[in-house]
């Protein structure tokens, strides 16, 4: 999709190519809110991780420190969405450069992590790793707390799509990007495999690590491994300066999604949003939105973590619908045998399976994305997400009768007139 279609708007732009014609514009307008739902709610989440890390390491230099109150979390976001917004408005130009470079620090942290782990850890036996199981949830079923579990960890490949929105500043998107996106997804996903074993080999008294005063598992872990403060500060900031990255990356990716999705119409104040000021050539009004957003998201966190953790877990369910939906067209046109755009890059004859494949594991993600971490939880503990999830599909709906469907343009439509 993203040869066929390399535009910004990403999935809603590739639901109104694909999806049939008496529902497509509807549809996309309801993917385009989901979309840039789960990018908005993915801002604070990124800066959220930055700002544990950071506090993880006072904390482990200082057990007793007064740095992790409701108060000063929420600072640390805020301070590391404003640094991450500041970078994408004077720096953008260098966000290709900086990517590089952080890319060779990501590659030789992992060998880092690697090796320290190794060769300074004790080992839990192989019969441990991949033989014993433990219900951490108390689900009384190993293979659902599994499922469970599977929400965090899937959440670090979500936003594949990342570059399908930032598609419109490359040079031959339709060749480079589909490539990008498959093997940076392919190489990831080997590099946090052998990463994950060797942290299971590595992890000693998973008790232990669980109530270290830093409140970070990994942190605990590399400081049990070597022994020394320095060593850990050393390799958790490279978790930090790749964790910063990323949320540099979420924030471009966001503007531009919703920098799209105000080009066709389908957002409030979309004339202010989708205007690029002359002499720039970022989406700045876009930024800055999505910066209002994100700190407002955080500002739940002042009054209490349940409402803020509640919208942020929308991320991944909202991000996994829309690729689903996506997804689901494309297999809809070739379950039809109606023809595909043209491509420069293809699946080939794996496309269809490839495709049913994925579907089956969203649909499995997508409902798992809406458990709570144990059953019969307090109201602090539940996955509210749901409740988001349904308000925002309703609201779209209604906006959309009552005047989106005047004003908002399917990206088909535009693509036909040209």
């Amino acid at each position: 999709m993203a040869s066929m279609a390399p535009t910004a708007g990403g999935q809603y732009h590739w639901v109104s190519e694909f999806a049939p014609r008496s529902v497509e514009k509807p549809l996309s307008y309801t993917i385009g809110w989901l979309a840039l739902l789960g990018w908005v709610t993915g801002c604070p989440s990124a800066a959220q991780l930055t700002s544990t890390l950071v506090q993880g390491l006072i904390l482990l230099k200082n057990e007793k420190a007064n740095v992790a109150t409701l108060w000063q979390t929420t600072l640390f976001i805020m301070l590391f969405l404003i640094i991450a917004v500041a970078f994408n408005v004077f720096l953008a130009g260098k966000l290709p450069l900086a990517e590089g470079i952080f890319l060779i620090v990501h590659i030789f942290g992992y060998f880092a992590f690697l090796i320290v782990l190794w060769t300074m850890s004790d080992h839990a036996p192989a019969s441990d790793v991949f033989g014993k199981f433990t219900d951490g949830g108390g689900w009384g079923n190993t293979g659902l707390s599994c499922l469970v579990g599977i929400t965090t960890p899937l959440w670090c490949f979500l936003g594949p799509d990342a570059g399908a929105h930032m598609s419109e500043e490359l040079k031959d998107a339709g060749r480079v990007l589909p490539s990008a996106m498959v093997w940076a997804t392919f190489f990831n996903g080997l590099l946090g495999l052998t990463m994950i074993i060797t942290f299971c080999f590595c992890i000693g008294s998973i008790d232990d690590v669980l109530e270290s005063s830093t409140g970070i598992p990994i942190i605990q872990v590399l400081y049990n491994s070597t022994g020394s403060f320095g060593g850990t500060v050393v390799l958790t900031t490279v978790l930090i300066v790749l964790s910063m990255v990323g949320t540099i990356t979420v924030i471009a990716a966001t503007s531009r999604q919703m920098w799209a999705f105000a080009r066709d119409k389908g957002l409030p104040f979309s004339s202010y949003i989708e205007y690029v000021r002359p002499g720039w050539d970022i989406p700045l009004n876009a930024i800055f939105v999505t910066l209002l957003l994100s700190l407002l998201i955080s500002a739940l966190n002042f009054g209490s973590d349940v409402a803020l953790n509640a919208i942020i877990s929308l991320s991944n369910a909202a991000l996994i619908f829309s690729y689903m939906a996506s997804i689901g067209c494309i297999r809809l046109k070739r379950f039809r045998n109606e023809p595909l755009l043209p491509r420069r890059w293809s699946l080939g004859k794996f496309g269809a399976p490839i495709n049913d494949a994925a579907l089956a594991f969203l649909a499995v993600a997508f409902v798992m994305s809406f458990f709570p971490i144990s059953p019969l939880p307090a109201p602090a503990d539940m996955n509210w997400a749901i409740v988001i999830f349904v308000f925002i599909i309703a609201a779209a709906a209604v906006n959309y009768v009552v005047s989106a469907r005047r004003h908002y343009v399917a990206p088909v439509a535009l693509v036909k007139e040209q």
